[in-house]
C-alpha cells in the first residue's frame, strides 16, 4: 500500500505535536527573556571581567553565570526546536539563525569567564570546588583545559564565529531536508511518493521486496546528485575540527575530539575494532537467517532492515503505546514511570510526519524544564523502540538536572547513549515475558536485534568505522571528495557484511544520510552506551532491586565523574574488554536462540 503524501506542518494534528509553551507561554515572553539575558550578560561582564581573583568572587560569579546559562538554554531551545519540525518554513529558520547570532555574541562577551578562570591559581580553584561542590565538575574541566587554552582574544573570536563554524551542518541539513526532491517511483504500474523521511521511516522497512528495492534505487539516484555539495560541506567540517585541534596543541583530530569525552584512544579503537571483527560473524549469521525466512533471492543492502517475521508485526498507535511503555519501564519503579508518563498529556513528543521535518529521533532536555522528543510515528513497533529510546534520554535528563547544577548536568558523550539503549532492552524483555509462544519469543528477540542492536551496534558503529578512516586521512594532511568517501564507506560495509550481503549500488552513499558526522566522534558512543546498558540490564535480571538502585544512581550522576568511574556505579568496568566481549556473546546466544525457535516452529 502506498504511503500517503506528507502533509504540510500547518495541516497536521496539533495534539500529536510538542507544546513549546512549556518553555515560554508566548513569543513575546521569549523575546523579553532574550532582552533580559543580554542585559544580564552586560552587567556580568562589567562586574567580573578582570576581577576573578579570589574564592568568594568566583563563587558568586558561578551562581550568576549559571542563571545566565539557564536562560540561554531555554531561549535556544525555543528558537531552534521549530526548525527541526519544519525546515521549509522561513520563519523557523529565521528565528533559529537569529538566536544563533545572539548566542554567539553572548558567548563572545562571556568568553573572558573561562579564560580568566583558567588563569586562576589551581589552589584557589581547588578551594572553590571544595566550598561549592555543585560546581566541582565545571572546575574539573577548567583545570584540565588550562593546557589547551588559547589567548583570550582568540577564544573570544572563536565564540563570535560560532554560527559560521556551525555552517557545515546547517548546509547539510538544508540540502537534505529542504532542497532534495525525491519525486516518485513506480512499481507494477503504481506510483509511490518518496522523500527523505518516507524512505528512512517507511520504505526502508517495507515488507514488499519490489517496493523496498525500487525505493532504495530512487532514493540513491537523488542522493547521488547532491554528493559533491554534501562532500564539500563535510570536508569543511572536518578541516575546521583539524584546524582547531592543531591550534589547541593536539597532533591528532581524533585525540582532540575524544578529549571532551574524557576517554582515551584505546577505548575508542576497541569499540570499533571488536565489533568490526567479532560481531560481524554473528550478524552475518543473523542476516542470512532473515534472508532464508523471507525467501529472498539474495540479501542486498536495501533489504537489511526488514523484519524476520513481518506477518507477525502488529500496528500500534500512539495511544496504545502508553500501556506498552509503562509496562516496559515498570522495573525502574513507580516514581520513574510517573515522571516519564507526563510526556503524553504534557506533549513532550512531536509524533507527526510532515514535510521539512528532521528524520530519525532525538531528545533534548532544557535544564529545569521538561524534555522534548522529536520522532515520526508510523504505527510500527519500531516507533515504540524509538520512543522508549528517547525516553531513556529524557529520564536521565530529568534526574541529572535535579541532582546537578546546569554547569554539571551533561554526562560525557561516551555515556550518553546508555540510558536510551537500556530502555530498549527493557521493552524487548517486556514483550518476551508476556508470552511463552515460540513465535512471539522469536518476534521479541528478532526485534531486539533489528531495532536495538542493529541501529546502535551496527548502523552507528559502521558510521564510526568510516568516520575513523576519514579523520585519519585528515591527520595525514590529505583531503577527500565524494568519490573517496563512497569508496571508504563501501569498503567498511564489505568488510563487515562479507559474502552475506550484496553491497548494491547506492549503499556507498550512506555517508550522506546522517547528521552525526557533524557532531564529532558521536557515532561510536552508541555502541559504547549499549555495551554499558546490556551489562546493567543483565545485572538487573540477575540481582534485582539493588542493581536497579545503582542504575538510577548512575542516571542522576550528570558530569560528576569521568566515564570509567561513572560506569562502575552501574556495575560495569569499561577499562577492560570484558563488557564488550560479554555483550557480543549475549548477541550470539540470542541469534542462536532465534534460529532454534525457527526450527521449533517449522518442525
Amino acid at each position: 500500500m502506498a504511503q500517503e503524501e506528507l502533509k504540510n506542518r500547518a495541516e497536521v494534528s496539533e495534539a500529536l505535536t510538542w507544546d513549546l509553551t512549556g518553555l515560554y507561554p508566548t513569543k513575546e515572553a521569549f523575546q523579553t527573556a532574550v532582552a533580559d539575558m543580554q542585559t544580564a550578560v552586560k552587567q556580568f561582564s562589567e562586574m567580573y571581567e578582570g576581577n576573578l581573583t579570589d574564592t568568594q568572587t568566583i563563587r558568586t560569579a558561578l551562581s550568576q553565570y549559571s542563571e545566565i546559562m539557564q536562560t540561554a538554554d531555554w531561549t535556544n531551545h525555543y528558537a531552534f526546536l521549530p526548525a527541526t519540525t519544519d525546515l521549509t518554513n522561513p520563519e523557523n529558520t529565521g528565528l533559529s539563525r537569529s538566536m544563533d547570532n545572539v548566542l554567539a555574541e553572548i558567548g563572545a562577551q562571556l568568553s573572558f569567564f573561562d579564560s580568566e578562570l583558567k588563569a586562576v591559581d589551581t589552589a584557589i580553584l581547588d578551594q572553590v570546588e571544595k566550598e561549592e561542590p555543585q560546581f566541582a565538575s565545571f572546575i574539573r574541566h577548567i583545570k584540565e583545559d588550562k593546557s589547551i587554552q588559547l589567548d583570550p582574544k582568540v577564544e573570544k573570536a572563536l565564540a563570535q564565529l560560532s554560527p559560521v563554524l556551525g555552517a557545515p551542518e546547517a548546509i547539510y541539513e538544508q540540502a537534505r531536508l529542504a532542497d532534495m526532491d525525491f519525486g516518485t517511483f513506480n512499481v507494477a504500474g503504481k506510483e509511490y511518493p518518496l522523500s527523505f523521511v518516507l524512505y528512512e521511516d517507511h520504505y526502508m522497512y517495507h515488507a514488499d521486496t519490489a517496493i523496498r528495492r525500487a525505493a532504495f534505487d530512487q532514493f540513491s539516484t537523488v542522493l547521488s546528485k547532491y554528493q559533491n555539495v554534501v562532500a564539500a560541506a563535510y570536508y569543511t567540517q572536518v578541516q575546521k575540527e583539524k584546524t582547531i585541534a592543531t591550534m589547541r596543541g593536539f597532533d591528532s583530530v581524533i585525540d582532540y575530539l575524544l578529549y571532551d569525552q574524557e576517554v582515551d584512544r584505546e577505548l575508542y579503537n576497541r569499540q570499533i575494532d571488536s565489533i568490526m571483527n567479532d560481531l560481524a560473524p554473528v550478524m552475518q549469521k543473523y542476516i542470512t537467517h532473515v534472508k532464508e525466512i523471507n525467501g529472498l533471492d539474495k540479501m542486498t543492502y536495501a533489504d537489511l532492515k526488514i523484519d524476520l517475521d513481518a506477518d507477525y508485526s502488529s500496528k500500534i498507535t500512539v495511544e496504545q503505546s502508553k500501556e506498552v511503555v509503562a509496562d516496559a519501564l515498570s522495573v525502574l519503579g513507580q516514581d520513574y514511570i510517573d515522571r516519564i508518563m507526563k510526556a503524553y498529556p504534557e506533549r513532550w513528543v512531536d509524533f507527526v510526519q510532515n514535510k521539512g521535518k528532521s528524520t530519525g529521533g532525538f531528545c533534548t532536555s532544557p535544564y529545569g524544564k521538561h524534555p522534548y522528543i522529536l520522532m515520526s510515528w508510523n504505527n510500527q513497533l519500531s516507533d515504540v523502540y524509538t520512543l522508549i529510546h528517547e525516553i531513556g534520554h529524557a529520564g536521565q535528563g530529568i534526574l541529572s538536572g535535579e541532582n546537578n547544577s546546569i554547569l554539571g548536568a551533561e554526562p560525557s558523550l561516551y555515556l550518553i547513549e546508555a540510558p536510551s539503549t537500556f530502555n530498549e532492552l527493557l521493552l524487548t524483555e517486556s514483550i518476551r515475558r508476556k508470552s511463552e509462544d515460540p513465535r512471539e519469543q522469536r518476534f521479541a528477540l528478532s526485534n531486539m536485534i533489528s531495532n536495538t542492536y542493529f541501529h546502535n551496534f551496527i548502523t552507528h558503529l559502521l558510521e564510526a568505522a568510516y568516520q575513523r578512516e576519514v579523520y585519519q586521512l585528515i591527520d595525514e594532511g590529505k583531503s577527500f571528495d565524494a568519490a573517496q568517501l563512497s569508496d571508504i564507506k563501501r569498503s567498511v560495509l564489505n568488510k563487515f557484511w562479507g559474502d552475506a550481503v550484496e553491497i548494491n549500488p547506492g549503499a556507498e552513499l550512506t555517508w550522506m544520510r546522517q547528521s552525526h558526522y557533524y557532531m564529532g566522534l558521536y557515532s561510536y558512543t552508541y555502541s559504547a552506551g549499549l555495551t554499558i546498558a546490556t551489562q546493567a540490564f543483565l545485572r538487573i535480571k540477575e540481582e534485582g532491586q539493588s542493581a536497579v538502585n545503582e542504575w538510577l544512581e548512575f542516571l542522576a550522576l550528570g558530569d560528576q565523574y569521568r566515564p570509567a568511574p561513572a560506569a562502575k556505579i552501574a556495575g560495569v568496568d569499561i577499562t577492560t574488554d570484558k563488557p564488550l566481549a560479554d555483550t557480543i556473546h549475549y548477541l550470539d546466544e540470542s541469534v542462536d536462540t532465534i534460529i532454534a525457535l525457527t526450527k521449533q516452529l517449522t518442525d
